[in-house]
């Protein structure tokens, strides 16, 4: 199949070197005759070829009848791009693109060192791409000229809107001159794009390269659903299931990048990492490590879950399940690119089955189940694998065959076909033991199900704010329960009380004390249940209005006794009374019912003095 005649040479001939015989949807749709000259909004899916898209949008605006671009000098167009990654993958695709037009392009993105940009700005160039704030940086200290712009592109505008650039790409949009082009490609047009292409853009033709439903056809959907503490062990047994394959694996923080990605090192798998603590330059070594090949995987934030692309990227896995479903698309998009075919495995606590199948639902993605790989079954697989490696059908050559003689007189056929196995296991990472969980949803529970279970308590309660919404997945992730498993909830000033069933309650309790609840400050204990008497130190005993120990546990020191009143002590001799001055009579006795005027008050430290009444005669 031939490229279309629409495209200019110098580009079509570029293409072909690069193997290109037919385009993606997106790029048939951005070089139809309609298009020509206008301002597009373009929404398309991740991995569809949007930025050799864009580049043959823009070539005739930049180079009209032209073979070749003019003299190096103030640059011809812009594009931005939201992170530093997408931005010089973005110019490297460029430079392919338009190499025989002559064109030398410039990146301007932070982490970078800004005076070799200005340096380059200044020698002249025809392409500058870059992120919103570093361009922002270089507009207002004078260093990037836009007077002879023709041509501006926003790649994953929703993205930056996302991520706070709105008040960026305005001031840049401003400073343009109001007759280029403007071209924004989003996967989605939500109302802040629709609105900043309504105030930027001319009359802008809508093009739709997806429909929603078609949105990663290419890729293959799987969902693992574990017990919360074997996450990592699916994440090594899901690795060795699919050997060799190049990987990309997506976790939330960057704690949890640094953990996961040592214990895959100390495990012997070939690892970089990507997050938003490495510098450029860090970040840049760990991508062309997967490039060359001296990786295989690659654990990373969400920093990478756009605009990355990593050449026979073939499986990416969720080891976080991702918060919403935007998101789980933008990471699952780093497989299945430009016609290939690509897997995506999400793997879900047992708690979170219900959040995991929500996302996925609202995201119109078609998913299968899939039981974590068992240990037996990953050896399986590599025995196989070895029995039917390439290698051992490849004819053996004149330059090896002296000493595979030599070989086969000094050993039998058995001892070098155990070294070679021996060889073989060497290299491979030892798999996991993982609990499968049920492919289905286990039934709803019943008060039934509860009647002879156990409670505990766990230290938290109003006072921390506590609630069972989130008590209840802390619960399930620290003693590696369902929903389901857990009763009653109950919630008192410093802690709550929980019920477990009683086919969970032993394995529960074991899990939490073995593994802590993985909060700090945050403790798991057995309890008495609510209305349950106790034996007392005393003989006594109560009611447990709250949750109570155990009896194992030691009882409260006895109270201490009260000393007796002086009064009452046996030893104590009686106190001499003090005999009471007489009081001098002061007229006739008054009335209880009425204030005695004559007495003094007291205001402060001063006596008020008041009059006397007059002695009746």
């Amino acid at each position: 199949m031939s490229l279309p005649e629409t495209i200019l040479p110098s580009i079509a001939r570029a293409l072909e070197a690069k193997g290109y015989d037919s385009l993606t949807p997106v790029q048939s749709a951005i070089i139809e005759d309609e298009t020509a000259g206008r301002d597009l909004l373009v929404s398309a899916q991740t991995g569809s070829g949007k930025t050799v898209a864009f580049g043959m949008a823009i070539a005739p605006t930049l180079l009209g009848d032209a073979e070749t671009l003019p003299p190096p000098g103030a640059p011809l167009a812009l594009a931005i791009a939201p992170t530093r990654e997408l931005a010089l993958q973005v110019q490297r695709e460029l430079e392919w693109l338009y190499r025989e037009t002559g064109a030398r392009t410039a990146s301007c993105v932070g982490g970078m060192d800004p005076r070799s940009e200005r340096k380059a700005l200044d020698r002249g160039c025809h392409i500058v791409v870059g992120t919103p704030g570093r361009l922002r940086d270089h507009i207002t200290r004078g260093a990037l000229d836009m007077s002879a712009l023709r041509a501006v592109v926003l790649d994953e505008a929703d993205e930056m809107l996302d991520l706070g650039f709105k008040e960026d790409l305005e001031f840049i949009l401003a400073a343009a001159p109001e007759d280029r082009r403007t071209l924004l490609f989003s996967a989605t047009v939500p109302k802040a794009i629709a609105q900043l292409a309504k105030t930027y853009q001319r009359d802008a033709l809508r093009i739709a390269a997806t429909s929603a439903g078609e949105q990663h056809a290419d890729i293959d959907y799987k969902l693992m659903v574990v017990p919360a503490n074997d996450k990592e062990n699916a994440v090594i047994n899901t690795l060795l299931w699919y050997d060799n394959v190049n990987t990309i694996i997506f976790a939330h923080t960057r704690e949890s990048v640094k953990h996961l990605s040592a214990r895959l090192h100390n495990r012997g798998f070939g690892v970089v990492t990507i997050s938003g603590e490495l510098s450029q330059a860090e970040r840049t070594n760990a991508l062309q490590a997967m490039r060359d090949g001296r990786a295989s995987i690659c654990v990373a934030t969400d920093v990478a879950a756009r605009g990355i692309d990593l050449p026979n990227l073939d499986l990416v896995i969720h080891a976080d399940m991702p918060s919403n479903p935007d998101t789980l698309l933008h990471r699952s998009g780093r497989t299945g690119r430009a016609g290939r075919k690509g897997t995506c495995v999400i793997i879900a606590a047992s708690h979170r089955r219900g959040v995991a199948q929500r996302i996925l639902r609202s995201a119109n993605l078609q998913v299968e189940m899939m039981t974590p790989p068992t240990a037996a079954e990953i050896e399986e697989k590599a025995k196989e694998a070895m029995l039917s490696a390439e290698a051992l059908s490849i004819p053996v050559s004149e330059e090896e065959a002296d000493l595979v003689a030599r070989l086969l007189e000094r050993h039998s056929p058995e001892a070098i076909a155990a070294a070679y196995l021996r060889q073989q296991l060497a290299t491979r990472p030892a798999p996991e033991d993982i609990t499968v969980m049920a492919a289905e949803p286990e039934r709803k529970r019943t008060r039934e199900d509860f009647s002879n279970g156990s409670w505990f308590k766990i230290s938290v309660g109003r006072k921390q704010r506590a609630e069972p919404r989130w008590l209840l997945p802390l619960i399930c992730k620290a003693g590696g329960l369902t929903k389901g498993d857990v009763g009653s909830i109950r919630l008192f000033q410093n802690e709550s009380i929980f019920e477990v069933t009683a086919d969970k309650a032993a394995n529960f309790l074991a899990t939490v004390q073995r593994n802590g609840t993985g909060e700090r400050n945050v403790r798991i204990e057995a309890a008495i249940p609510p209305g349950v008497e106790r034996p007392r130190p005393a003989g006594k005993t109560r009611p447990a209005t709250s949750y109570d120990p155990l009896p194992s546990e030691p009882a409260p020191a006895a109270a201490k006794p009260k000393k007796p009143r002086k009064a009452e002590a046996d030893d104590a001799p009686p106190a001499p009374q003090k005999k009471k001055a007489p009081v001098e009579a002061k007229g006739p006795k008054k009335d209880k019912g009425k204030p005695n005027w004559s007495k003094p008050r007291e205001i402060g430290d001063q006596p008020v003095k008041r009059k006397k009444a007059p002695k009746a005669e």
